[in-house]
């Protein structure tokens, strides 16, 4: 999971390149000269494909799944696997006309591409006959054909639901050793949190005799989205809807976005209070994830980060001081607060993926291609996509149940073994709620340190959380709200990064809410404001 996160909650920049290429068949002959022989029996139609992966997840060749679900449907598929620079070569790619017949992965195509080459991709809806998995779930989970229809009525792209993740993608966590060496509290206040901070910098929290190398909070930077300060805000009543990047959310039904709110002022003031004591990591601005994560799980036994956010302990802090750190309920913003704590509520985001596999309108063996797509769709397959292979990542009971099986090799976390084996998050699936599957050890952890935010996340998943992935926005509004979210978060994010490290929120707030109002917010908080209410209406 903590792989999607990351090219999730980077603001959806992730991007992908033309890596290579395997073919599972060994042959390189086009689909488009190929001819439908209309069963999975006979001889095999051959299909392209383009698929986005992770960095670590082996080449396609070598999932016996993947294999497996091509024979079942008859079809020979050259893929092309894809990792990096991908947005960069794709609209010269869509824009030559010449395209596969698949393209596999979040972020790959989107509504926006739907948008700009119309007539490229093939509408579904008249396939659907030939995917009846598709058709069970969007019956079973009415809200996936929501997520898959255009404002036409027609669908291009299909969705995933993975069903089995937490309401929320964050986690909160403080070393609960260090705060067992020095004799403190668990803080409850953002003053209480910053005492704690301060303990940890100077009394030599993690015991090894060196007073300096501690780290108390660390972040990947930025503002809002997973792992970052923006869930503070919950301390303060602000109900964040999957991680809200560009700092959007819904109160009282009023679409509203915190970079303008003094809500904010208040967080980045409180932050600011923590930089100039020396208690935020320095590199805050400047290090990758990469260093972001290797930080946090220190050296040996030895922690060096004493507060900070992630997706599960084991992944955060690794397998061997996890146990270090306790999973923590949100903070008040002082003792004072009466209002109902909150949290980021990211059911959606972490449950449900948009345009996960699009048919090119070019692929001349479209039922071949839809036999393909029905059979991702099938729930013994869609947890393979999900969780590797039967027999290597999943055991069948011989019963109808399943578990997820812990990693070969005993040195590997299951959250990294997963994305090492198969598509993961990335692929196209259904995994009903009927699914009787026992998760590995990494899921099941994240399960348990989300109560402490169970209160928190009792939001009212309607009328308190914007329902950003079941609208769709016409092309023209679309295209303003982009440009204008461009702009925002540029001023938004400059000042962030100068406000933490330097301070002047305070004298320069009504300019820079007067310059966001320039770059267009107020006028994004109108369109979705009525495009908000719309959807309301229909509930």
């Amino acid at each position: 999971m903590k792989k999607t996160l990351i090219l999730v909650l980077t603001a959806c920049l992730c991007t992908i390149l033309i890596a290579g290429c395997s073919n599972n068949g060994g042959n390189q002959e086009s689909s488009n000269t190929g001819t439908d022989k209309g069963s999975a029996g006979g001889a095999k139609v051959k299909l392209t494909a383009i698929i986005s992966k992770h960095p670590l997840t082996k080449p396609l060749a070598e999932m016996e799944w993947l294999q497996k679900a091509e024979d079942a449907a008859g079809v020979d598929i050259e893929w092309q696997e894809i990792t990096a620079d991908w947005a960069q070569k794709k609209g010269t790619m869509l824009a030559s006309g010449d395209t596969p017949d698949l393209f596999v992965g979040p972020n790959v195509i989107t509504d926006a591409d739907f948008a700009q080459f119309q007539g490229l991709f093939q509408d579904l809806t008249e396939l659907l006959p030939e995917a009846p998995n598709v058709q069970q779930m969007f019956d079973d989970k009415p809200e996936t054909k929501i997520i898959a229809t255009q404002p036409d009525g027609k669908i291009y792209g299909l969705p995933k639901y993975q069903r089995f993740w937490p309401a929320s993608a964050t986690r909160q966590y403080i070393n609960q050793t260090w705060l067992d060496n020095l004799g403190l509290s668990m803080p409850t206040t953002w003053d209480e949190l910053y005492d704690v901070l301060v303990a940890f910098k100077e009394k030599d929290a993690n015991g090894n005799g060196n007073p300096n190398d501690e780290i108390p909070m660390d972040w990947p930077g930025g503002i809002g989205g997973f792992f970052n300060p923006a869930v503070l805000l919950g301390g303060l009543g602000i109900t964040l809807t999957d991680g809200s990047g560009q700092g959007y959310f819904v109160e009282d039904g009023k679409v509203k976005n915190f970079l303008t709110d003094e809500r904010y002022q208040k967080m980045v003031v409180f932050l600011n209070k923590l930089y100039k004591a020396g208690l935020i990591n320095p590199e805050v601005f400047t290090h990758d994830y990469t260093k972001f994560q290797s930080v946090a799980r220190g050296e040996g036994d030895t922690a060096k980060v004493g507060f900070t956010w992630g997706w599960v302990a084991s992944d955060r802090f690794g397998e061997q001081l996890a146990p270090q750190y306790t999973s923590m309920s949100p903070l008040k913003e002082s003792a004072g607060f009466s209002g109902k704590l909150s949290w980021s509520y990211d059911f959606s985001t972490l449950n449900y993926g948009v345009n996960q596999i699009v048919m090119s309108a070019k692929t001349k063996n479209k039922e071949a291609a839809m036999r393909f797509i029905n059979e991702l769709y099938k729930q013994e397959v869609s947890m393979q996509v999900l969780f590797g292979s039967l027999g290597t990542n999943i055991k069948d009971n011989g019963d109808g149940t399943y578990s997820v099986l812990p990693p070969a090799d005993s040195k590997m976390d299951p959250g990294t073994w997963k994305w090492t084996s198969t598509w993961a998050d990335n692929g196209p699936m259904y995994l009903p709620d009927s699914l009787n599957l026992t998760l590995g050890k990494d899921m099941q952890e994240v399960l348990v340190q989300s109560e402490p935010l169970k209160d928190a996340l009792a939001v009212d998943a309607v009328k308190d959380v914007f329902p950003g992935m079941f609208i769709k926005y016409t092309t023209a509004d679309n295209n303003t709200m982009s440009l204008s979210n461009t702009n925002v978060m540029n001023l938004a994010n400059t000042n962030f990064a100068k406000w933490v490290t330097k301070g002047g929120i305070e004298a320069q707030w009504d300019e820079y809410v007067k310059q966001s109002k320039k770059a267009g917010l107020d006028q994004n908080i109108e369109i979705m404001q009525k495009y908000y209410d719309d959807y309301m209406s229909k509930k």
